[in-house]
């Protein structure tokens, strides 16, 4: 079996929603639990019942969890699988293994970025293995199922609940910084799922398509798409030409265009991710 198809078989996905899980437990045993932050789902759940009355927020989770989890099971049921329940396992598990973990990061701020960031990753890493950690998010679908709210929308609820709880039980100023754990943490989780990468979605428009062409062939040697338009102004026949670079590649691209051809109307868009066969050179030599 090669790696690429290994890549698609269900143990690289368990794989990778232990390992996601793994990074899940850290993120709330080294940042978040310290410093008090309780950033939604059963992990914040669990941070204010153990700033309450002490509970090993392990077993909070899991006393949490496996309830939401058969309660889920019935009333969505086609809707979870096997690689839920390993990430609602083990999620509490890691925290389990490293609860005790003394760290001198107690700073708010910077637990709330840190932690967002290593949350953030883990929980990108767990759902592009096509898994779930449980918790609230099973909340969250119990809730779309039942209502007209989005699944974005539902989960807002449920962590705003948990978030507006620990603004009474600690403070205002912790519940703000557990909002900007929540921001980071989705933007992380963007960052990894989509495995965005420096690479560049470069649009030109042109009535002058054979000199662009050869500055794409000539200047970068990268393939592109060509679409006939009219412009909307003038009525005049022009070319869309799209064409995916490196960053490099990009920077490069730019300096020439506007001195080989100013009259074009150039756009640069990040690019997130580049499926197919074809944009990488290394693809080739499979």
């Amino acid at each position: 079996m090669t790696f690429t198809e290994f890549k698609k078989s269900p143990l690289f996905d368990y794989i990778q929603i232990i390992a996601g899980s793994a990074f899940v437990g850290l993120a709330f045993t080294i940042f978040l639990l310290p410093a008090r932050i309780a950033a939604g789902g059963v992990s914040g759940i669990s941070t204010i019942v153990y700033d309450l009355y002490g509970f090993n927020p392990a077993y909070v989770q899991w006393l949490i969890n496996l309830p939401l989890l058969i309660l889920g099971l019935v009333l969505v049921g086609k809707d979870f699988s096997w690689r839920t329940i390993v990430g609602t396992i083990a999620v509490p598990f890691f925290i389990f293994l490293t609860t005790g973990i003394e760290t001198p990061i107690h700073n708010p701020l910077l637990s709330s970025i840190y932690g967002g960031i290593m949350l953030g990753i883990g929980l990108g890493i767990v759902y592009r293995g096509n898994g779930s950690t449980g918790g609230t998010a099973l909340i969250a679908q119990i809730l779309k199922k039942y209502t007209n709210f989005s699944s974005g929308f539902a989960q807002l609820i449920v962590d705003g609940v948990v978030v507006v709880v620990s603004a009474f039980v600690f403070d205002l100023e912790l519940a703000l910084y557990a909002l900007m754990a929540i921001y980071v943490t989705s933007k992380v989780i963007d960052f990894v799922q989509l495995q965005t990468s420096p690479t560049k979605l470069i649009l030109i428009i042109t009535e002058n398509e054979e000199k662009v062409q050869d500055l794409i062939h000539n200047g970068l040697n990268r393939g592109l798409t060509k679409v006939r338009s009219i412009g909307g102004y003038s009525n005049a026949d022009k070319m869309i030409i799209l064409c995916v670079a490196e960053q490099s590649e990009a920077i490069y691209f730019k300096k020439i265009v506007q001195e080989e051809e100013p009259s074009s109307f150039v756009i640069f868009l990040n690019a997130s991710e580049i499926l197919g066969r074809g944009f990488s050179r290394a693809q080739f030599d499979d």
